[in-house]
């Protein structure tokens, strides 16, 4: 999950009033907004996913795996789209079985059944409605600002291109016997392209210093929250690398390169981009590609990273005396 995303804008610096008024890339593109429809719109469609969920699960129809006469959660006031018992399922959701049903990830069958699909599906799926209400709620906090400042073709590339990533890297390390579901991995997508946004666009920025220690920080709460149980944080991991990578290659603005309001030019030429932003997208654009190939080549040949990281499984989950891993 994620959260926060209102810092990184307030330091921002329009371009010269003079360069904007003469028809150039300035303050009249720069400060440009659009209106934001994709990141709405993907929000409608998880809820509609989730309610196609809980259609299909019918808990009072098909009862709790649990056995014993559980009984299913507001059964009576929702019916067909009660919530699997509390001890099956607290985040107030569906099954696992009908999460897997629905196109949930998991490594046996995109290993060795072909379903290759599940990577995408189950980045739409969420395991319950806590879930989903976490996942949204940060979605709009994050993605509505990136949408209005950059369009919803790069912000929609960076959200389904990492959610992708965080699937890619989840599936590699998620244990035969273990389901995967939520966006989880696109929206520490979106955070890990504000990071490099943030980078890449660095002499535009008043305030540095406090703008990336903010953004640091709500990055570091959400991995670290990613170590609980029954939180998939190779997702988080994936994602965040993934849309951290994609930052430098699609969020580059043309800048002048002062690095102070009081210094900027009074000019009609246009600003322009730095050697190091050709430098980083480059990079980037490579170490994208490659992370790619080498994760799917290892996925899809039957690799499981646990075998040959030992140490990795403690990314996914500490274990402590109040809680157990392996549940």
């Amino acid at each position: 999950m994620a959260s926060g995303g209102q810092g990184k804008a307030a330091g921002y610096y329009q371009y010269p009033t003079s360069y904007a008024a003469a028809g150039g890339y300035g303050a009249a593109d720069e400060e440009r907004r659009w209106w934001p429809w994709l990141v709405p719109t993907v929000l409608v469609a998880c809820i509609a996913v989730f309610a196609a969920e809980m259609f299909v699960n019918d808990c009072p129809r098909h009862g709790s795996t649990l056995g014993g006469g559980a009984e299913c959660v507001a059964a009576g006031f929702l019916r067909r789209f009660a919530f699997q018992p509390l001890r099956e399922n607290p985040l107030l959701g569906p099954s696992s079985a009908t999460l897997e049903k629905m196109g949930a990830l998991n490594w046996a069958k995109v290993v060795h059944e072909h379903q290759g699909w599940r990577l995408i599906s189950c980045i739409w799926l969420h395991a319950g409605l806590v879930h989903l209400i976490v996942n949204m709620l940060s979605l709009l906090f994050i993605g509505i600002r990136l949408e209005q400042q950059f369009g919803f073709v790069r912000i929609g590339v960076i959200y389904l291109i990492s959610g992708f990533g965080g699937s890619v890297l989840s599936a590699l390390f998620l244990r035969s016997n273990y389901i995967s579901v939520g966006a989880s991995g696109a929206l520490f997508g979106l955070l890990g392209s504000m990071l490099s946004e943030l980078i890449m666009n660095w002499t535009i920025y008043s305030n540095k210093a406090a703008a990336i220690i903010t953004l640091l920080f709500i990055i570091a709460i959400n991995l670290a929250i990613g170590i609980l149980p029954h939180a998939d944080n190779f997702a988080h991991i994936g994602g965040f690398a993934s849309g951290f990578l994609l930052g430098f290659v699609l969020l580059a603005r043309p800048q002048f390169g002062w690095m102070e309001r009081s210094e900027l030019p009074q000019t009609n030429q246009p600003p322009k981009y730095k050697l190091y932003q050709y430098v980083l997208w480059v990079a980037a654009l490579v170490l994208l590609i490659v992370g790619f190939v080498i994760i799917l080549v290892m996925l899809f040949k039957g690799k499981n990273g646990n075998d040959s990281c030992h140490w990795c499984q403690y990314l996914n989950c500490v274990p402590t005396s109040r809680w157990k891993c392996n549940t």
